[in-house]
């Protein structure tokens, strides 16, 4: 089966987070057909995981792609299940990532055919649930299976430029205390939806810590919320804000610029200040130096393959990758092919640049053999 049969064959299968159960058995059958040690790893409510191992010389690389997509939204003018038309494959889960994941699976076939001494220790994993909580992944790092790792290589869809970190991400509740009273008489009470509105309207004034690789944080109400009893002064609010961080920027820091802004501008409601409760841990900021022995390996590895130097770059905002970045610790590359539209209609990747990308890895996967 080549790439493109492969790409057509996994946007075919239906794989919204939470129903990754149909992808996972396909790629793992796969894997244990072409006579490579498998094995399946559960993710409670979701499809399994696959993890698939080769023995080899040099480092233990890590190859990391989701199978799970987004839900299907509304719009679609192509077949959400796989229809091609030129260099362009339209599907939901086409550009992320189902391409980059024909990408990896592809190199790591081929790379499985070729004598130890020729490969690296390669460690295939096909995760689920990175649309939602990342479950998938932090289950292979919480399991030790990744632990022997020397690096990543994550396909997430980057248009075939290098991604050597990511900005990282805290979602806060702030709950709003005021004080009730009748609503002809505010003065008498503590509005909370007023003064909770204090503070999600003057989150602009904040100053946030520049990073000079990952730029700097910024903040996003996602949610507000608050209403009265009747004829009264509200006596409680709620907002949900996103605030994206860098290198540098902790969970103390965010609390803290949150209540001193609070003092600035005057509120007078009881505010408390608290993460986001979620299943699997924050996403923390990561960054990977240009000079690490494995980027200038994937430069020159781009440079042999493509006649001319990669691109570098920085993810505004979180995946998979940020676990393995922070959690695992180990230095984490992110590479995948062009597409576009991503969790929208008329999803599609190209066709010619999942063929780039594959030939990409298994040159960088050979040239990790002579590294040690």
């Amino acid at each position: 089966m080549d790439e493109v049969e492969l790409l057509k064959k996994l946007v075919s299968i239906k794989s919204p987070f939470g129903g990754e159960h149909g992808i996972s058995k396909f790629v793992a059958s796969l894997l244990e057909e072409s006579g490579i040690k498998t094995e399946t790893v559960p993710v409670e409510g979701f499809g399994d995981d696959v993890v698939a191992y080769l023995d080899g010389k040099g480092p233990t690389v890590v190859l990391n792609g989701h199978m799970d997509t987004v839900h299907l939204s509304q719009g679609w003018t192509r077949h959400p299940w796989s229809e091609l038309e030129g260099d362009r494959l339209y599907g939901l889960g086409s550009a992320d990532m189902k391409g980059g994941l024909v990408a990896l699976l592809a190199a790591f076939l081929e790379i499985s055919k070729l004598p130890k001494k020729e490969r690296p220790s390669v460690i295939f994993t096909a995760v689920s649930d990175e649309e939602g909580f990342s479950r998938g992944t932090w289950e292979l790092i919480k399991s030790g299976k990744l632990d022997k790792a020397d690096l990543v290589l994550v396909g997430e869809p980057t248009n075939e430029k290098l991604m050597l970190g990511a900005r990282g991400r805290f979602v806060i509740e702030v709950k709003a205390k005021g004080k009730k009273a009748h609503a002809a008489r505010p003065y008498l009470g503590i509005n909370a939806v007023e003064e909770l509105a204090k503070l999600v309207s003057n989150l602009n004034r904040i100053r946030m810590k520049k990073h000079q690789k990952l730029g700097k944080g910024s903040y996003c109400t996602l949610y507000f919320s608050g209403s009265a009893d009747g004829l009264s002064v509200p006596d409680e609010a709620i907002a949900i804000i996103d605030r994206h961080v860098v290198v540098g920027e902790d969970w103390e820091k965010v609390r803290g610029e949150l209540y001193r802004l609070a003092e600035r501008v005057g509120i007078r409601a009881e505010l408390k200040i608290e993460k986001y409760r979620r299943p699997t841990p924050e996403m923390l900021p990561y960054a990977v130096k240009e000079n690490n022995r494995f980027v200038r390996r994937f430069k020159e590895t781009y440079r042999e393959v493509r006649g001319k130097e990669v691109e570098i770059t920085y993810g505004a905002s979180v995946g998979d990758f940020n676990y393995f970045g922070t959690y695992l610790g180990k230095p984490t590359l992110v590479f995948g092919p062009i597409g576009g539209n991503w969790h929208s209609a008329d999803e599609w990747v190209s066709v010619s640049s999942v063929r780039r990308v594959k030939e990409v890895y298994l040159s960088f996967l050979k040239a990790l053999a002579g590294l040690r």
